[in-house]
């Protein structure tokens, strides 16, 4: 930005110097050709009038010739070759080296009746031709005109040093105007840079960045705009961090305050669930009996990871590694939910360790697995292999569904989401995967999802192999 705006004002600077330079130039060399053009008419009108006297009427071709001569003479300083006529006759030069009248040169004297001056090039060069008719001292014309032509070799020379003075003075100008566009660029870009270093500010989070903001120019405008804006985005940040806390708090307290009631609940229901068994209830009975367990365990589990997702929330949720092996923590997962052969296989190495929290793989396992099994086909694999750099962990979940559809691919770890249209209909609470993905990042590692080439959906952890609890 500096640079263009360097470039910029020099581009200006440059173009006024040339526009100023052109006129004073254009104005300067007319003034040399005016000057030379006045002498040579105010020089010609006074060697012919003095003259005028002592030429015969009408004048021979050799009184003409001397008239000539005589005028060669008077303008020898100006290198003058004159030339004379009487009345429509043809002009008379004083010698071969007279170069020849610029066209139209003639009739203009003759219907004017008064000076007339032109110029012309002749091998080139610039030269200026003058004619005028001749007058008696009563005024009346005497019928003899007379015209001198001559190089304008000294004005050439002045007009080519204007050009060279010009020039000369234009590049220590440039230069110059170097120092006011440094200055320039730099006063304008100072509030532009500040402006630049407060939306960083505001960027990393500090919010109570403002600007100073002085005067009364665009950028003072922008500044206090800027300062508008971060007072409002300061604002609006901490009503939607008290409103998030609010919110999370209202779901930890509503999640324990109902474990309570929903542990009465569960053991009641137990009992009913081993009465419907034994059929000592009716029919209708003993399946009301049923479905009000079986919503009594989801809604269980609903407050389980509400209060685990709040535990996240609130930064309490720990980690305690151990040295696992990967292998048989992946089969006991898979033992423990009842899980058959048939519905899940394991593919992990014999003697793959890792320090983990043994807790926290389960979780993420059961939760991967689980919901592979309800929204995606059995088989489903879970594959385990050490990365290629031999740092981390990788364990892929992968099943034989549909797979899932790419509009929804970027919200699966959102809190809360189901993809119903596009699935069967959930138990899960909506949590499942968000809790996974927490206690995947809990170990300083990724969880991601995608679809594989052949159809399905796949899950892919990768764990550091040496977990380190956070700080």
């Amino acid at each position: 930005m500096r640079s263009r705006l360097v470039i910029a004002f020099l581009l200006v600077s440059a173009l006024s110097a040339l526009v100023t330079a052109a006129l004073t130039f254009r104005q300067a060399r007319a003034a040399i050709l005016d000057q030379a053009q006045e002498t040579a008419v105010r020089d010609l009108r006074a060697q012919a009038e003095s003259l005028a006297p002592d030429v015969p009427v009408p004048p021979t071709t050799e009184d003409l010739r001397n008239v000539v001569l005589q005028l060669d003479r008077a303008g020898a300083s100006r290198g003058w070759h004159a030339q004379a006529a009487y009345r429509d006759g043809r002009p008379v030069a004083g010698g071969p080296g007279t170069p020849e009248l610029p066209p139209g040169l003639r009739a203009a004297v003759d219907t004017g009746g008064e000076a007339v001056y032109q110029r012309f090039e002749r091998y080139g060069e610039p030269w200026l031709a003058v004619g005028m008719p001749v007058l008696f001292a009563s005024g009346g014309s005497s019928g003899l005109t007379v015209y001198t032509s001559f190089a304008l070799d000294e004005q050439k020379a002045d007009i080519a040093a204007l050009v060279t003075a010009a020039q000369a003075g234009a590049v220590p100008a440039l230069v110059l105007a170097v120092v006011p566009a440094l200055l320039a660029a730099r006063r304008v870009l100072r509030p532009v840079r500040q402006l630049r270093g407060a939306a960083e500010r505001i960027a990393h989070g500090a919010l109570d960045t403002r600007l100073d903001a002085t005067g009364g120019d665009e950028l003072a405008d922008l500044g206090r705009t800027f300062n508008t804006m971060a007072a409002t985005l300061e604002r609006d940040d901490a009503e939607l961090r008290r409103l998030e806390a609010g919110a999370r708090r209202f779901a930890a307290d509503v999640s324990h305050e109902l474990r309570t009631p929903l542990a009465a609940m569960s053991a009641v229901t137990e009992v009913l669930d081993e009465d419907a068994a034994s059929g000592r209830l009716d029919p209708d009975t003993a399946e009301a009996v049923l479905l009000i367990s079986e919503e009594t365990r989801k809604l269980a589990r609903m407050v389980e990871d509400l209060m685990e997702i709040s535990r996240f929330d609130a930064g309490a949720a720990a980690l305690h590694p151990d040295e696992v092996d990967v292998a048989e923590a992946v089969r006991k997962t898979v033992q423990l939910r009842g899980w058959t052969s048939g519905q899940v296989t394991v593919d992990v190495p014999e003697g793959l360790r890792a320090l983990l929290d043994p807790r926290r793989l389960d979780v993420v396992l059961a939760n991967l697995v689980g919901n592979a099994l309800r929204h995606g086909g059995a088989p489903v694999l879970v594959r385990g292999r050490p990365a290629a750099d031999g740092e981390r962990l990788v364990i892929e979940v992968s099943d034989h569904g549909p797979g899932i559809p790419e509009e929804v691919l970027p919200q699966v770890f959102d809190r809360f989401y189901k993809a119903d249209s596009a699935r069967t209909r959930s138990d899960g609470s909506g949590l499942g995967l968000a809790i996974a993905r927490e206690n995947v990042r809990l170990h300083g590692g990724t969880l991601t999802a995608a679809n594989a080439p052949g159809g399905g959906a796949v899950f892919t952890v990768s764990l550091p192999l040496r977990a380190e609890e956070p700080a």
